[in-house]
Order: C-alpha cells, then structure tokens, then sequence
C-alpha cells in the first residue's frame, strides 16, 4: 500500500468508509441501455444524486467533522458554499450534534438556502460570489475558532469522497472505466487513490466543463494554476484552482482530464431524465455528457459517476430548454400562406398529422416582399429530434407549401 503525495493511504478511505457506516448510503448502480449501444460496451450509472442531502458531500464532510476533537467540536463548524457542500456540512454536523454556520453568496438558489436551513446550519448571506462567501468564512473562523471546513483541500474531505470508489468496484467488479465530474478534485482524488491501490488496471478519468476547466493546464503545468474567470451553467464544479491536496493525488493516479461543452452538458441533463428517469445537475451530468462527446473513447464496462441531483428549479427549466435544442428537438420555421380564412387551420392540421407540437405562432404582414393576398408565419415547434425535424420539411415543402426560412 504506497502513500500518495498528499499522505494518504487507502486506510483512510477505508476508515472513512466505517466511519460512514448507518450515514451515508451505499448509492443504487443503474444500467443504461441507451448509453451502452452508443458506447458499445456497457454503461452504468452511480447514482451519488440518490445520496442524502442529493449529492456525495456528506461523505467528505462527515468524515472531517467526525475527526475532530471534542475541543474542536464545542467551537462549531462554519463552511462557505452555493449548494452542496453547504447542504453536506449542515446535515453532517447536525448528525454528530455540532453548531454549524454556513456562508452563501446571496445569489444562492432558494431550494438549496432552504434546504441548508432545515439541516439544522445557520445561513448567512455575504457577496456576489462564492469566493465572497469564502473569504466571510475565513474572517468567520478566525474570529470565533469555529472550524473551517474546506469543500475538496483537506484529507478528511478526499478520504470520505474516496469511499464512492470502494462501493463502484464493490458493485461492478468488471469495470475498466470510472469517469468522475471535476470541480476542486476532491472527489475524483479519493475515487482514484482508491481504485489505484484495489485495482490498478482500472482507468480513473476526470470530467471539466470547458469553461471552468482549471486541471488540464495544472497538470501541464505540474502544479495548481487558477483560472481569471471559470464560468459554467455547472456550479457544481464551477471551480476556479484545484485544491492542493487532490491536486497531487490526481496528478499522479488519474489517468486524464477531459473537458465537455455547455451544449453537451445539457443534452446530458435532458438524457438522464428521459432515458434513465433520473435527476441530475449539470455538474453530475458532466459524466455522461464525455460519452455524448466522445463514445468511442472510453473501454468499457464504464461507470460514469452522477455526483449531484440539486438543480435549482429555474436553472432546470432553462437547461432542459437548452438540452432540446442541442438535440435538435425545436424547428423554427417562416412559411408564406395565402391570407384567408382557413389556411393557418389547414396548415395546423397538417403539422399535427405529422406529430409536431406547436409552441408558438407569428404572423407577419408588413414584409414588402409579401403579395397581397399573402401573410407569412413564423412557427416554434417542437419535434423528435434532428431526423424528424428532416421530415416535417420535406413533407410541407412535398403538401405545396411554401417554407421561407
């Protein structure tokens, strides 16, 4: 058994992983059909969204407050976060009769504030930013003694979110490929160090949105280098510098770092709630948006980590917009009919024998290439996606009508 660079040694995930015992819960493994014909090897799903308080951070910050001393517990926790680790932090010291205060930026999601109440923590709102709410933290900690409790850059936090790696090759021995979603890496530093030390020939490969990618040029670099301005519909992993801590584990058991786009991230979303009737934030779709991207690259069976299912309601509606459209599931269309009555229900009619949704209708009357007797029509409709979308213009342009756009 080797020590990382950062000390750790698979007992401390394993210590972890008793530690949690009758806490965290051993999270469901589904297979995806879908996911595996596009792989062509089989797929499944670890589904840390199912987890208590909706994402893996209870692992983590269970185990850090855990390990505190009983001097240290009296003076109280205090975190700072948008989301998850906030939601984590709160029911883990609750759990373990701790005082907790947690720092939120005031742009928070309000589920993800309320939820954090409920936990039992003390919510204060402070900056624009995370980062905002971090540095309230800090001040918080120094001047109260209360125990800061870092989301991804701390021991503890790497060996609880490593025992997600014991429960994946517990529930799929066969596994060649474990994809995990990347913010400050804490959570792709545990699985890796414990999945090198158990079982070497599998490949650990980490997930970044492109935007808010700070590990591939780190690595490159051989040390942590911060980003000016991570930006990402996946807060999750909105992360602009890796910690130091999973920085050298990933660095020296990870075997790479990939990045996805804005517009595959949502077609993820979208694919797990449609295909796997689950739901995950963009952060935990990251995963199965890498398949999306690039289905080829990965040997098989893979097993793509859904790390979280917080999704604020509003960022939901938007993304699952924006995931249809990457799709190909909307088709604007501007069709010239002849202005009198009954065209547009003729024209209705036929959109719907072909099984498209209309969600929107414009008229327009004032283009000066318009004859007439002639009225154009914009229309917003929702289909099955790129072939359908290929047919319903064939088939209007085939009925005689006139598609201008």
């Amino acid at each position: 058994m080797r020590p990382s660079a950062s000390g750790l040694t698979l007992d401390a995930v394993t210590s972890a992983d008793k530690a949690l015992g009758g806490v965290a819960r051993t999270t469901a493994m589904e297979g995806s059909r879908h996911l595996g014909e596009l792989v062509s090897a089989p797929v499944h799903l670890k589904c840390e969204n199912l987890q208590r308080t909706g994402s893996f951070k209870i692992r983590g910050a269970y185990v850090r407050i855990a390990g505190l001393s009983p001097a240290l517990r009296a003076k109280g926790v205090v975190a700072a976060s948008a989301g998850n680790h906030a939601q984590g932090v709160a029911l883990a010291a609750r759990l373990l009769g701790v005082r907790s205060t947690v720092f939120m930026p005031l742009g928070a999601p309000l589920p993800k504030l309320a939820a954090t109440r409920e936990y039992g923590a003390d919510v204060r709102l402070r900056g624009q930013t995370v980062e905002d709410a971090l540095h309230a933290a800090g001040e918080f900690a120094e001047t109260t003694g209360a125990v800061f409790i870092h989301p991804f850059d701390h021991p503890d936090i790497v060996a609880g979110q490593g025992t997600v790696g014991l429960e994946i090759l517990a529930q799929c021995p066969e596994v060649r490929t474990i994809l995990v979603a990347v913010g400050g890496g804490g959570l792709l530093a545990g699985i890796a160090l414990a999945v090198s030390e158990l079982r070497p020939d599998v490949r650990v490969v980490g997930v970044q949105a492109e935007g808010s990618a700070a590990f591939p040029a780190s690595l490159a670099a051989g040390r942590p280098l911060a980003l000016d301005a991570p930006s990402t519909m996946a807060d999750g992993i909105r992360v602009g510098r890796p910690g130091d801590v999973p920085f050298r584990i990933v660095r020296d058991r990870v075997d790479r770092v990939v990045t996805v786009a804005e517009e595959t991230l949502s077609r993820a979303l979208l694919l797990c709630l449609e295909r796997a009737k689950l739901l995950v934030e963009p952060a935990g779709a990251s995963t199965v948006a890498a398949l999306l991207e690039s289905p080829d690259a990965f040997e098989g069976p893979v097993v793509a980590v859904l790390s979280g299912g917080n999704v604020d309601p509003l960022l939901l509606q938007r993304v699952l917009r924006h995931g249809m459209a990457a799709a190909g599931r909307y088709l604007s269309l501007r069709l010239r009919l002849p202005d009198r009555p009954g065209a547009l229900a003729s024209l209705l009619g036929e959109l719907s024998a072909l099984d498209v949704n209309v969600l929107d209708v414009g008229h327009v009357r004032t283009d000066p290439r318009l004859g007439l007797s002639e009225v154009e029509v914009d229309l917003q409709l929702e289909t099955e996606g790129a072939d359908h979308r290929t047919r319903v213009r064939a088939a209007l342009r085939d009925a005689g009508w006139v598609v201008t756009e």
